[in-house]
């Protein structure tokens, strides 16, 4: 509740991504993300900062995500059953101390121990302005570069009127995928 609802069921839950955007009440969003916490991959990650949540990021693979899966303005490029990160949801107060990255981290290490081939974003570039903190939930391009992830495309997908990127980090060779 502390970051995805608040003081009420507002909000996605990460649950659009995954083809419930329409359908399910923002009630029932919430016990859909509750039940998917058991799941072989869950939907997100929290961070802590002294005892106190601080961020969510949520994720899924790529092909486990209908509306992602289907997009047309984030097509993706090629089959391989890559980590998506969908969204960083960062608590105000713990923004710009190093929270994102530290779940950006954390994803993509947990992803590489359970054998992912790879993880992608698909974040805003400020074009060295600022972004409006309501269309920062996708991230920003610099944090994701510094990690190591690389531009593989410009989508048709934009944030506060800028472009979003596919980005990638390959954790293994696409040969290995088929091996």
């Amino acid at each position: 509740m502390t970051l995805l609802g608040g003081s009420s069921d507002k909000g996605c839950w990460c649950q659009a991504p995954r083809g419930f955007d329409v359908g399910p009440l923002r009630t029932e969003r919430r016990e859909l993300l509750h039940g998917q916490l058991a799941e072989d991959v869950p939907p997100g990650m929290l961070a802590y900062v002294d005892d106190e949540v601080a961020g969510w990021c949520g994720f899924g693979v790529r092909g486990s995500l209908p509306r992602l899966d289907h997009s047309r303005t984030i097509p993706a490029v090629d089959d391989r059953p890559v980590w998506a990160i969908l969204c960083l949801n960062i608590r105000v107060g713990y923004r710009r101390r190093g929270v994102a990255q530290a779940l950006v981290e954390g994803v993509v290490d947990y992803a590489r121990k359970r054998g992912a081939p790879g993880v992608e974003a698909y974040p805003v570039d400020p074009e060295g302005g600022r972004v409006n903190t309501s269309f920062g939930f996708v991230g920003f391009t610099p944090m994701f570069e510094r990690l190591g992830f690389r531009r593989v495309r410009m989508t048709d997908a934009h944030s506060d009127r800028r472009p979003r990127w596919l980005l990638r980090l390959d954790l293994r060779p696409a040969a290995a995928d088929r091996g």
